[in-house]
């Protein structure tokens, strides 16, 4: 075959990046602003590394495969860029497919990105896990079970004694409320045909002592009623064998001591299965919901971006990345031989040279699109928001106020 076949020439459109498989991936070929620049930037390339002076060492085909990494490259970081802003809001939540809320698109190899709507993200999942705890909403489903009392037995063992679903008696409880409490407070000092002691003192210093109870009303703050009521259980509670109850080893103390008068009776209790609250699915508890969603940045819905919709200052990012790949390819085959011998001489070949400065060229773009990225992202907008208020408080502070005479 003949070496001429690898050396350089301007191609024409018909004979742009995406014809004859010219690109490695074909990832942009039905982007038409795409296959039209592509003869452009193979130009751009080849003017900058010297042709027609200098002959290249390599066809427009590897140009356009330049072409192709750089855009691609592109594409990363600004995914990057939107997975660093929006990845947390949509955690578990969106579909791992590019037609939803992060992107756009029906099944092709690229993407538009959408603006996504901002939302409370992981933090409502972790506000329902300590909603759970307490619970107050939550996705564990609670269950009711009870005990049946036994006179003068203070002690109860859940795995034997528990009335619950046979399907559960093999599972973790955990215990979230029992329900071993004692009359109401308000039923001690409340009633509305009698009035207390401190309410008939002060009926009599108004004069209505010799009224009828049931028509007796003092309008008195609720407050008053919390109050005594606190004061009442405060006092059961030193004073008494409070209604309380100890849970150790999945076995139950009740306070006070069940007497005859309780034998037969229940204490309710509500609880839930370990393996709900570890994520684990079952048939009360499925967790199906979850499955074919965003977990990690691996499977965000991203794809590469559609290049007519890069705007200008992105394609020349691009033009430059492209011009850098193809200088360090071109360094890579001249290095091949360090020289190249002549009629009386020999010509030394800039191959490291050229290998050195693309790939330090790639690197200089690489970090200035990063740091500019890393300039416009949601942390950084809240802090220059912040430093701008702070800035405008400073100079109010030192604006001269208004002196009003009478």
């Amino acid at each position: 075959m003949s070496k001429f076949k690898y050396v350089y020439r301007d191609p024409t459109i018909s004979e742009n990046a995406c014809l004859n498989d010219s690109t490695p991936y074909g990832i942009y070929d039905t982007d038409t602003t795409f296959c039209s620049e592509s003869v452009g930037i193979c130009k751009f390339v080849a003017r900058r590394l010297g042709f027609p002076t200098m002959q290249l060492e390599y066809g427009s085909g590897s140009i356009y495969a330049m072409f192709e990494e750089a855009v691609s490259e592109y594409s990363q970081q600004i995914n990057h860029y939107n997975m660093k802003n929006w990845l947390w809001e949509q955690y578990g939540a969106d579909k791992l497919s590019a037609t939803g809320s992060m992107s756009s698109g029906s099944g092709t190899s690229t993407q538009t990105n959408n603006p996504v709507t901002p939302s409370l993200g992981l933090s409502v999942h972790l506000s329902q896990q300590y909603g759970q705890e307490v619970g107050l909403g939550g996705d564990v489903t609670m269950y009711t079970g009870s005990i049946i009392l036994t006179s003068s037995q203070q002690v109860y063992d859940f795995n034997t004694q528990a009335d619950i679903p046979a399907a559960h008696s093999e599972s973790r409880l955990e215990i979230m409320r029992v329900f071993n409490e004692g009359p109401s407070a308000i039923t001690r000092f409340y009633d509305p045909y009698a009035g207390s002691y401190d309410q008939r003192s002060m009926l009599d210093g108004f004069g209505f002592g010799n009224a009828s109870p049931a028509v007796e009303f003092i309008l008195r703050p609720v407050s008053y009623d919390i109050a005594r009521a606190q004061a009442i259980e405060t006092s059961d509670k030193v004073r008494k064998s409070n209604y309380s109850f100890e849970l150790i080893n999945n076995q139950i103390r009740l306070f006070p001591k069940p007497d005859a008068a309780d034998a037969g009776d229940r204490i309710w209790f509500q609880y839930q299965l370990r393996e709900d609250k570890r994520g684990s699915s079952t048939a009360d508890n499925p967790t199906d919901y979850l499955s074919g969603t965003v977990s990690d940045p691996s499977n965000a819905p991203y794809k590469f971006l559609t290049y007519s919709e890069i705007n200008a200052p992105g394609r020349q990012w691009i033009r430059k990345y492209t011009l850098a790949l193809s200088k360090e390819l071109l360094g890579i085959i001249r290095s091949k031989y360090q020289t190249m011998p002549i009629p009386n001489g020999e010509v030394t070949m800039d191959g490291e040279g050229l290998k050195a400065e693309g790939r330090e060229e790639k690197q200089l773009l690489l970090d200035e699109l990063k740091e500019f990225l890393e300039s416009v992202t949601l942390t950084e907008r809240s802090r220059a928001e912040q430093e701008q208020a702070e800035a405008q408080q400073q100079v109010l502070n030192k604006s001269p106020l208004k002196i009003y005479l009478g």
